[in-house]
């Protein structure tokens, strides 16, 4: 086809909720468009989009994937984005690699959640968005009903391109609103028919509703409309066209996925309103040197930039980084610099996907979209740049994790393989960690939610032939005293030869609230020599790592040495430390132990309705609302909670609100835990 031009890309993302026809959509597209010559379906588990083992297994996308396809000598890319929770960031890389979104929602007559959020994301971020409503073959299917559900809750942005054509309560065809045209679904397409009898009234009240619309995007436009009372065909897509690119206007029209039913509409959409890559919004970027701020557009005369937005680990085939190019173009054996990392990469191959299968191309374009492989110190979010002009796009934002599980090797003597297999993972996907917590020793795996975190240790299994094992994390509790108490230590040790003696004695008391241990040498007259008060010090504090009740480290502790005795032979180091240590167990366990536990703040973002839940489950968790906040539309209810009673809480928060609430958290401070709570976390440390 010669050297692709911008003009003739249109980069979109297949977004919505899980289960509503993504892939089978994405499938339809690339049959339509020739790419492959026959229609795969997710339950026969043939599609170009799902392939990896685990997304065929659960019948689900579980990772973004790449194809192309060609329509009217327009090239699509699209990315077929997964839908559900926990695989947020995807959804978050496939944006930034795109100039608009197709949001698939299946034709029950509701907005789902996946829908709900999907499309606020859009809306907020002003990215050009098309409905898709899928499915309206199925049995209880209601195109109408879904079509006025989104109106309802969005309002004029949801224009509808198309006026259904129902018969038996179900859509089999179209007339366009813009065109008059009417066509009758067939299997693979549509066939043209005349606009049917009694349509015409309702099809000039959806026209005048757009023309409305389309006049209101530009300024030439509203006052032609004013002169004259209308708009041609060709200003009303120029107009809805203007309004899409800037997020305005919400095109809907529906179809079949599966039946490929509606999908050429679709795809002729795409073409005529979707925008290209010239006329994406801007992307903000920091020149490297001077540290200026500045929007980049596509420019294929500018120097080459582009932006890693995905990375795949294969332990057999390697690294493969997708990209989007977004200035210049990037060519078989460029030496490119990575700002993210200060590192020279050479481009060996490069790619454009289908799927999982690649294809070697010798360069690509700004606005275009690809792969290379073999950058070994390249990953995703990492902007790739000629030498000469450097800068570095901003980061993706990624969500942060939110829940938090232990995790073991299943074998002895393979950890140092899970956690090398667990970094190999942490190129694919920037939206977990794996680290030591240093507070309790444990190795936690911290990501966003339990289906993630088990999709991992599958993959580990299939990719690196480890198993990893998931367990509830300890939690970071502490120990110390309310009361003050003295205590005598004595350590005596004679067997035959030079004898180990050493007398101490100490007043228990609590410290400053700061976690910091305190000791404190009040001997007079040379009772204990200073070498054996140090002795003392240092016995102490290997004695406060643990605690008198459950074992947990004691902290705000204040150690007086006041007395002691020592021998002139038989005194040692050694005798001291042990001395001090049997003073700490007498006497801590006189001051009145007590526990610590971690208490974290809560920032919950949840639809108004759902407050109350909120607040009666919080005063389950032991938590403490602080105050609550409406912004846009929602509650913002900040909180205080103990970190034992919301381990779950992401999963908990899900289920509670349908998937519509998130949260963040941050430590704040220790607390002593109420009694009953203390004799069970006692008991815990006993079986343990």
């Amino acid at each position: 086809m010669g050297k692709l031009e911008a003009k003739n890309i249109r980069n979109i993302a297949l977004i919505g909720h899980g289960g509503e026809g993504k892939t089978s959509l994405a499938e339809a597209i690339l049959f339509n468009g020739k790419t492959i010559d026959r229609l795969g379906k997710v339950t026969d588990k043939n599609t170009v989009m799902d392939y990896d083992e685990q997304e065929l297994a659960r019948g689900m996308s579980i990772q973004l994937a790449c194809a192309y396809t060609y329509w009217q000598d327009v090239k699509i890319n699209i990315i077929d984005v997964p839908g559900f929770y926990d695989f947020e960031g995807e959804f978050e890389s496939a944006m930034r690699a795109v100039g608009g979104a197709i949001l698939v929602a299946d034709a029950n007559g509701q907005v789902s959640v996946g829908a709900e959020k999907a499309m606020e994301y859009c809306l907020r971020r002003h990215i050009p968005l098309m409905i898709f409503v899928n499915g309206i073959d199925k049995e209880n299917s209601n195109y109408v009903a879904t079509v006025e559900a989104f109106r309802e809750k969005y309002g004029r942005k949801v224009s509808p391109t198309h006026l259904p054509i129902i018969r038996d309560g179900k859509m089999k065809g179209y007339v366009s609103v813009i065109s008059g045209k009417a066509f009758e679904f067939a299997p693979g397409g549509r066939n043209p028919i005349d606009v049917p009898l009694g349509m015409e009234d309702d099809l000039q009240m959806l026209k005048d509703a757009l023309i409305e619309a389309a006049a209101e995007t530009s300024e030439e436009l509203l006052n032609k409309f004013f002169d004259e009372g209308t708009l041609n065909n060709d200003e009303i897509v120029a107009g809805i066209r203007a309004g899409l690119c800037v997020g305005d206007t919400v095109p809907i029209m529906g179809g079949s996925a599966l039946q490929n039913m509606g999908v050429l509409n679709l795809m002729y959409e795409i073409v005529d309103l979707m925008p290209s890559p010239l006329d994406r919004r801007p992307v903000m970027a920091t020149n490297v040197d001077s540290g200026d701020v500045s929007g980049m557009v596509c420019n294929v005369d500018a120097p080459f930039t582009a932006q890693v937005f995905k990375t795949v680990a294969d332990p057999f085939v390697g690294k493969l980084n997708m990209l989007r190019v977004f200035t210049g173009s990037i060519k078989t054996g460029m030496t490119v610099l990575n700002t993210t990392t200060g590192e020279k990469e050479r481009i060996n191959s490069i790619y454009v996907m289908k799927g999982k299968k690649q294809e070697v191309v010798d360069e690509l374009s700004a606005g275009d979209i690809g792969a290379v492989n073999k950058l070994n110190n390249t990953n995703t979010g990492d902007t790739l740049c000629d030498e000469k002009d450097k800068i570095k796009y901003f980061d993706i934002p990624f969500p942060k994790p939110v829940l938090t599980m232990a995790i073991s090797a299943a074998k002895s003597g393979e950890e140092d393989k899970v956690f090398q297999g667990l970094n190999r993972l942490m190129e694919e996907d920037l939206t977990f960690k794996v680290e030591k917590d240093n507070e309790t020793g444990e190795m936690v795996i911290r990501g966003q939610g339990e289906t993630q975190l088990e999709i991992l240790c599958k993959k580990l299994k299939a990719k690196f032939g480890c198993e990893a094992v998931l367990r509830e994390p300890k939690v970071a509790f502490r120990e110390t005293i309310t009361g003050t108490a003295e205590a005598e230590g004595k350590h005596k040790k004679q067997s035959g030869g030079a004898g180990q003696f050493g007398v101490v004695n100490i007043k228990f008391e609590p410290g400053a609230a700061d976690g910091e241990f305190e000791f404190v040498n009040a001997i007079v007259g040379g009772a204990v020599s200073k070498p054996f008060a140090v002795a003392a010090e240092k016995g102490l504090r290997e004695a406060m790592q643990k605690g008198v009740l459950a074992g947990y480290p004691m902290v705000d502790l204040k150690c007086t040495l006041f007395d002691g005795k020592e021998h002139p032979v038989d005194s040692k180091e050694v005798a001291f430390i042990s001395a001090a240590k049997l003073a700490y167990d007498d006497g801590v366990r006189r001051a009145k132990p007590t526990i610590l536990e971690p208490v974290y703040s809560y920032e919950i973002t949840v639809p108004d309705n759902y407050t109350g839940d909120i607040l009666g489950d919080m005063n389950k968790r032991r938590g403490r609302i602080l105050g609550m906040e409406l912004v846009d539309g929602k509650q913002v209810i900040s909180a205080e909670a103990p970190l034992s009673e919301m381990m779950k809480y992401a999963t908990d928060l899900r289920s509670m609100t349908q998937g519509r609430g998130k949260f963040s958290s941050q430590f704040l401070r220790y607390e002593e835990v109420p009694y009953q709570a203390q004799e069970k976390i006692i008991a815990d440390a006993a079986k343990a």
